[in-house]
């Protein structure tokens, strides 16, 4: 998106409008970014797959290079809580981010609840699901991270 391309732009647009991106979209985004050389060593995907169709797919695409996904992270958090603090998120010049919007918030949990949600049991049967208290403090947040990942070691 910052990079300003016709695919970035339409990517925006959806996320400001509360949306996720649609399947093609997103896979054909992970494809082509983790064939960059600074995903060599590895890489994290946030909000990537959201649904069982897409964990397939990303399955099949890491498959034929030899590789896979370790884990999985879940931040367990509370809804309303969410809500409340991204409407009081601030940029430095006092803007918000048109999806902070509590309204849009909303939507966007209520879409996660209905279409990324039912993804866990595919990464908990699977073993590389991990489940981290999103609710604690950001450096509590990042030690759990560290630790579940086997970061520190």
């Amino acid at each position: 998106m910052a990079a300003g391309t016709p695919l970035g732009l339409n990517v925006k647009a959806i996320v400001e409008s509360g949306q996720f991106v649609p399947d093609p979209v997103m896979i054909d985004l992970i494809k082509s970014r983790t064939l960059q050389a600074d995903c060599a060593q590895g890489f994290i995907l946030d909000g990537f797959p959201r649904t069982e169709s897409q964990a397939e797919a990303l399955d099949a695409m890491l498959s034929s290079r030899g590789t896979r996904i370790d884990a999985v992270l879940l931040l367990e958090v509370d809804a309303e809580q969410i809500v409340t603090r991204l409407a009081e998120r601030r940029a430095p010049d006092g803007s918000r981010r048109a999806d902070d919007e509590p309204d849009t918030v909303r939507r966007r949990i209520q879409v996660y609840r209905d279409q990324t949600a039912p993804i866990l049991p595919y990464y908990e049967n699977a073993g590389r699901l991990r489940r981290v208290d999103g609710m604690m403090s950001p450096d509590a947040v990042q030690a759990a991270i560290v630790d579940v990942l086997g970061l520190g070691k």
